[in-house]
């Protein structure tokens, strides 16, 4: 229907499919494979053709306009709330996964600190004549540097993100 229309239309105008291309800035081959039915255009490009040819888009497509009846809105009315409604319950869900994977962090942070708190850093003793072992050091000791210097940091910013992503009543 869409392609016998827009040749239709286009030869009312006095187009040639060359004319219609020009003005649309496509290829002479896009318009002949629309008025073939071998391809269609975007929504954007029927605005853009309905604009060329002076013609609304729901002539284009062959459509004709119908009034819209209150039941008509009911239906739309209720259908828009069931949908509102599955957003809402996604982003409750999403908060509370949120909020669960926060307080998790938390407690390993904290779960980490005690032990290293608790071994008291026991590499320092180690003799690091042997190069596996200094290398082996030097590692534990960059990933505790690391964690004394990073952990307080997560640790408060996801205590923020569980206090904004906590439930209000």
């Amino acid at each position: 229907m869409l392609n016998e229309n827009i040749k239709i239309i286009r030869k009312s105008k006095g187009l040639s499919q060359q004319e219609l291309a020009v003005k649309l800035n496509v290829v002479r081959q896009t318009i002949s494979k629309w008025e073939k039915g071998l391809s269609v255009p975007d929504s954007d490009m029927l605005i853009s053709i309905s604009k060329v040819l002076e013609i609304p888009v729901s002539t284009l497509l062959g459509e004709t306009v119908a009034e819209i009846k209150v039941d008509d809105l009911k239906a739309i009315s209720e259908k828009l709330e069931v949908i509102n409604l599955q957003l809402a319950q996604k982003k409750v869900t999403r908060q509370k996964i949120i909020q669960g994977s926060l307080i998790i962090l938390c407690a390993v942070i904290v779960i980490i600190s005690v032990i290293l708190n608790v071994v008291n850093s026991p590499y320092l003793n180690w003799n690091y004549n042997d190069p596996e072992t200094a290398v082996l050091g030097v590692g534990f000791h960059a990933l505790e540097w690391l964690f004394v210097r990073l952990a307080p940091i997560i640790l408060i910013g996801a205590s923020v993100g569980i206090f904004f992503t906590r439930k209000k009543m």
